[in-house]
């Protein structure tokens, strides 16, 4: 690394890192100030607080890591403009577009950073938050479970199956009371009811099975071909995973929830899995929802191609221009990302173009200005 991309990368995270640190201070100050009285109706001690506020950081992160980049870079860049120093650099033979690489690079580790809070870490955040408030009270009333889901079905349209649960572990996966309608290829329906159920290395098994055969414009109408204490069903490709998905997607299809950082790619193409032909209008919302999640990390490198140009402009300018002018382009940014999903989602757009135009205008922009300084 040249000494000039290692001067440029100690002048931009040394700001970047004060911005992250003090936006943090001030969520969470300003997030104790709002629920300290509940925090201390639940009696949870300094220990579990601050494990709250570790659990929270990342959903955090995903939201105030743009904003904080930008700060920080016309920050840097208009201090840099200020002392002549990208005149210097341009003098000495460096193009725009070399002196951009390092901060390419500080982008593209934070698109990446914010992919992996995105998928891994933010969707179940709220979840592990709720039972840290809920440890204390838990310990004392003896623990509740508090991932059962009651009376639970959905649809696996791929393979033609309605199941039915009784009562779902959303920890263990193991069913109570559950009831399969199962058509055939050949066009036979089958209804299988069990008393449990529960998979074994990504094998169905269920106990107390009784399986029925559905007859038409026959009397009864389900026919008894099989009553067996134990069986496996390898036929049956349903994941937990996919289950699990499926559970969120249909809270959030019935909510139509409006947060970015709820569903994770993966349950969003395992739901699409269960469900290859779903409505016009649900299709609109998940393909825009799935492509939307896929641009969001993306947005750190459109921030560095904005930033340069607003930034690295000649002439001696106050460095708090720096704030303003990231507070109107995150301004602008956010509306228009969240006019794009909905245009989308409402079937106005192409799912994929409400997810990346915001991306795609607001880099295309950059790029022309970047090519345009002087």
């Amino acid at each position: 690394m040249r000494l000039l991309d290692r001067y440029l990368l100690r002048e931009l995270l040394i700001p970047l890192g004060y911005c992250l640190c003090g936006f943090f201070i001030f969520w969470v100050s300003s997030d104790l100030f709002a629920d300290l009285r509940e925090l201390q109706k639940k009696k949870l001690l300094l220990v579990d607080i601050a494990q709250l506020y570790l659990v929270k950081a990342p959903e955090f992160l995903v939201v105030v890591l743009p904003v904080a980049l930008l700060l920080a870079l016309l920050y840097a860049l208009t201090n840099h403009a200020r002392h002549h120093e990208i005149t210097a650099i341009r003098a000495a033979g460096v193009s725009i577009w070399r002196l951009l690489l390092p901060y390419m690079m500080v982008g593209l580790v934070c698109s990446v950073a914010l992919m992996a809070c995105n998928e891994l870490w933010v969707p179940d955040a709220a979840e592990r938050a709720e039972a840290i408030k809920r440890s204390r009270i838990d310990e004392q009333t003896g623990g509740v479970d508090h991932n059962q889901v009651k009376n639970f079905g959905f649809t696996n349209s791929r393979d033609n199956r309605l199941w039915q649960i009784g009562l779902y572990d959303g920890d263990t996966g193991e069913m109570i009371e559950p009831q399969i309608i199962w058509e055939r290829p050949d066009g036979a329906r089958i209804w299988i009811k069990a008393s449990r159920g529960w998979n074994t290395n990504g094998v169905w098994v269920f106990s107390d099975v009784r399986q029925f055969r559905e007859q038409a414009n026959n009397e009864p109408p389900l026919l008894p071909i099989l009553n067996t204490n134990l069986m496996a069903f390898p036929e049956f490709g349903e994941t937990l995973e996919m289950i699990q998905s499926e559970m969120r997607i249909t809270r959030n299809l019935t909510l139509r929830g409006a947060r970015k950082a709820d569903l994770p790619a993966v349950e969003i193409i395992n739901y699409l899995r269960l469900h290859p032909n779903p409505s016009e209008a649900d299709a609109n919302w998940l393909f825009t929802k799935l492509h939307g999640r896929l641009a969001m990390p993306w947005t750190c490198l459109v921030v560095v191609l904005i930033a340069v140009p607003f930034g690295a402009a000649s002439g001696r300018r106050n460095v708090f221009m720096g704030v303003a002018g990231s507070i109107m382009i995150c301004f602008t940014y956010f509306v228009m990302q969240q006019l794009c999903l909905a245009l989308g989602a409402g079937g106005h757009l192409p799912p994929w173009l409400g997810g990346w135009l915001p991306n795609i205008a607001f880099g295309a922009v950059g790029l022309v200005l970047t090519a345009r300084v002087r």
